[in-house]
This record gives structure tokens, sequence and C-alpha cells, in this order.
């Protein structure tokens, strides 16, 4: 099942390129394998999936440990800052950093292990209240104070889109979060980069491509529904 899905996935996302003129290699796919078993995850990784998204920091740790050292994580969930520590090193990238004392605290471990964090910082494009992520309006200002800090480096930016039934409504939700990307190129500042725009889901993927999305993140559409019944691991 995974594999069949994974590879409809592919074909989704190289149609959405080719309506939108670009070329596929331009998009990652992250794989979202929060609370999937390591075996759906080898199904995939066999079939040369190599970027994992996990929203909890506890189960990077533990899966990292399973998985062959090519695997590329991604931190896609919302990052307790006595947790950073467990991550620095391991992940590719962290897609959810939204205040400054986070970035803040990500900057010191990564001083202590003397690496450079990648991140992107998560915007709450649409204001939704049951989101994280910081305001379109904050966004600027958060990337110059990050520009500062020592051994991480702003990538690009990240948003979770309103859940909706017609990927359509997504759209302008991408448009703004590209514009945004935009803006902040604009100011050229030290350590930022906006090479990489994390958006669009199992639902609208599609739809973020045509926009402009340089990283989709789709979990139901590769390997099911999620089964939260089953507990992820306990907090260390």
């Amino acid at each position: 099942m995974v594999q069949e899905n994974l590879r409809a996935v592919r074909e989704k996302i190289e149609a959405a390129c080719q309506r939108a003129g670009r070329d596929p290699k331009e998009v990652t796919l992250i794989a979202v394998s929060k609370t999937k078993p390591v075996e759906m995850m080898e199904e995939a990784y066999a079939m040369g999936q190599l970027d994992f998204g996990e929203n909890k920091v506890q189960e990077i740790t533990r899966k990292y440990e399973e998985l062959p050292s090519k695997v590329r994580w991604h931190m896609i969930g919302h990052l307790q800052r006595n947790k950073v520590k467990y991550i620095v090193g391991l992940v590719s990238l962290i897609h959810s950093v939204d205040s400054f004392r986070l970035a803040e605290t990500i900057s010191q471990e990564a001083v202590k292990k003397n690496v450079t964090v990648p991140i992107l910082l998560e915007v709450n494009v649409a204001g939704e209240e049951s989101k994280y992520g910081i305001t379109c309006e904050e966004t600027i200002t958060l990337a110059e104070q990050i520009s500062k800090l020592p051994n991480i480096r702003i990538e690009g930016l990240m948003t979770i889109a309103p859940y909706v039934t017609d990927p359509e409504e997504n759209r302008p939700v991408f448009r703004k979060l590209r514009q945004l990307g935009v803006d902040i190129k604009a100011k050229n500042m030290n350590n930022v980069n906006v090479n990489v725009l994390s958006m669009g889901m199992t639902g609208d993927y599609e739809v973020a491509i045509e926009e402009g999305a340089t990283m989709v993140r789709v979990g139901t559409g590769i390997f099911g529904e999620r089964d939260y019944s089953v507990k992820p691991l306990e907090s260390r």
C-alpha cells in the first residue's frame, strides 16, 4: 500500500509541476511519518524516499536509531525549548520556529555542538487561533532578529493552511506565503535565504506546488489514516 500510494503522490507532484511550468526536482516530498511504524517507513525508503517529517522529538530520536543514516529528518511539529537539545545535529531542517526565544535556544545548542542548524519560520498565514506560528506582519522583524544569532540559518518559511474540502480555498494562503518570501529576500539579510517554502499537505499539496511550494508534507496520502489510539512514546 505504502509504495503504491507513494508512486501516486509522486505522479501528482510531477503533474502539478507540469501545470505550473516547474521542474519536479524543485519540489521535495516529505513523507510525514508521525505515529507510523518504522516498517512502513522502510517501505517508502526502499523506493528512494529519504525525507521524513515527524511532529514529536521523541519519535525522531527513537526512529533515528532504527532507520538508515541516509534518512533526512524534518521536525515539523511544535518544538518546545526544553527538547531542542535532543534534535540539534540530528535533523536536516526544523520547520516550526515561531519565536525568538526558541531560535535563541536552537542557536545556543548549535554553538555547543559546533553545528549550524537550518530552520524555517512558521507563519500562521490564515490567522487561525488553533495553530502555532507568527503573523505575516511579525515575520520580517523576527527574521531580522534571528539573523544576528550564531550557528542558525533561516532557509525559508512554512505554513499550515486551514483544513478545507476544496483545496482551491487555500490558494490565497500559499500565494501570500510566497509573496512574504519575496519581501524577505528583498531585504538581503545575512544568514537568511528564502529558498524553501514548506506548504501543502495531503489535501492541497498540488495547489501549493502550483503556487511555488518547494517542500510538501504528505502523510495520510502515503501512509493512510493515522490511528491516534496508539500512544506516542512518552516524553523524555
